[in-house]
């Protein structure tokens, strides 16, 4: 974060003064009312909302969704400050069509920063050593860990091991042994990756003797994945924070590894057959959310394309929903009469095996599954490996017949992270029907 002013270190006051005191409770409707209110008054300065009228509650529930494929064919229209008046301005990775620009205000950047920082305090440690394995140009993934980190006073380094020319695996190995890091901060498949070369490597438990935490954020994660990369890493892994470049974070994990809606930065509801509902319960559906404290680009009502469970009573004792992301919706992958998500899929993949990636070649009658091999793995029990995959298939899916092969290995656009990919493209080959 750039504080070089009294009005930004009055904005970083502010926003630690509430988050910290809402931080892990529901706010009132009165506190939504007014937030609500301001966003209003604010995207009323973008061309797309110029045609609003004056803020009610009423006025609100009235509102129609802002659909992604609005934002995307009109992004400027959405914008309600002037590019000279940012501080930072990113691109979104284009997974689901044309990139997206996304300026942002510093006030944009404090504001969510603040609020991942009061979500992540309770799982980092004082004394921990980040190294964050986010790519840094243009997409802000990067840059939150690092304003995370320094705003919770924590040494960090950053090497994304895809940029070319700059941190290449060889130079990660030796960087790595030099900070000792403590902290990982990656995306799933990258992580599955690193493990995959320091295996090959014979560096993987020298490497890892330090490491006790393993943040994942960037693209789904599902348990099967995370436990797997616990066992190999000797670490305690989470499901780190969700979000997108749109909206800025949207949840983030606690202790027991469960992704809390950050509920005093978000109001959130939920899109069900029945219509829109407050996230306020348990329920499942598509996350509809107005981020509260935008400003270069407010958004209301806008509807994420992801389809999640939200539930509550968490063991942590925070109180907010914690909620499960199952993935796009028009990510799911259709074969006969069964839908595919990329949450059914990774669990089995990673629950019945131990394969570092994976690629899938569907027909509309039949799917093959090609999986790479861990370094070390017993080729022995492949076959083994292979039925309690189609097995899962079956039960889970309702998919018999699935031919399952074992690779040594599959292309890196299978595991260079949800920031540079989505599922259809990097995990997903159609074949013509049989």
């Amino acid at each position: 974060m750039i504080i070089n002013s009294e009005q930004r270190l009055a904005t970083v006051l502010a926003a630690i003064r509430e988050l910290r005191e809402r931080g892990g409770t529901v706010p009132r409707k009165d506190f939504y009312t007014d937030k609500i209110a301001a966003v209003w008054a604010r995207a009323r300065g973008a061309s797309a909302y110029a045609k609003l009228g004056d803020y009610s509650p009423d006025a609100f529930a009235a509102l129609p969704v802002t659909r992604k494929d609005q934002l995307k064919s009109d992004p400027w229209g959405f914008v309600a400050a002037s590019i000279e008046d940012s501080v930072k301005y990113y691109e979104t990775t284009g997974t689901t069509g044309t990139t997206t620009p996304t300026p942002r205000l510093a006030d944009d950047i404090i504001w969510n920063t603040v609020s991942v920082a009061c979500a992540w305090q309770d799982v980092l440690r004082a004394d921990d050593r980040v190294l964050s394995l986010l790519p840094s140009d243009i997409v802000p993934v990067g840059d939150l860990v690092a304003a995370v980190c320094e705003h919770l006073d924590l040494l960090h380094a950053r090497a994304y091991p895809f940029a070319t020319g700059i941190s290449d695996w060889d130079r990660l190995a030796r960087l790595w042994a030099t900070l000792r890091p403590t902290a990982l901060f990656l995306a799933p498949g990258v992580a599955m990756q690193v493990t995959r070369l320091f295996k090959q490597r014979g560096l993987l438990a020298e490497l890892a003797a330090s490491v006790r935490t393993i943040m994942l954020l960037g693209e789904v994660s599902v348990p099967a994945m995370r436990a797997r990369l616990g066992h190999w890493w000797g670490a305690t892994v989470y499901n780190a924070s969700y979000g997108s470049t749109e909206t800025g974070t949207l949840a983030a994990t606690c202790r027991q590894d469960r992704l809390h809606l950050l509920t005093s930065a978000n109001y959130c509801e939920l899109l069900t057959p029945q219509g829109l509902v407050e996230v306020s319960g348990p329920g499942t559906g598509r996350l509809v959310v107005t981020p509260l404290n935008l400003h270069a680009r407010p958004l209301l009502r806008y509807d994420t394309g992801d389809d999640v469970v939200v539930t509550t009573g968490c063991p942590c004792g925070t109180a907010t929903p914690d909620v499960t992301v199952l993935g796009r919706a028009a990510d799911g992958l259709r074969v006969r009469d069964s839908l595919l998500t990329p949450y059914l899929v990774e669990e089995i993949v990673y629950g019945e095996t131990t394969a570092t990636s994976y690629l899938l070649e569907a027909a509309p009658d039949r799917i093959r599954l090609l999986l790479e091999r861990d370094v070390d793995a017993n080729r022995s029990t492949e076959p083994e490996r292979a039925i309690a995959v189609r097995d899962a298939f079956r039960h889970q899916a309702g998919l018999d017949g699935t031919e399952v092969l074992f690779l040594n290995s599959l292309p890196a656009t299978t595991k260079s992270g949800g920031s540079q990919k989505s599922w259809k493209r990097s995990n997903i080959r159609i074949l013509e029907a049989s």
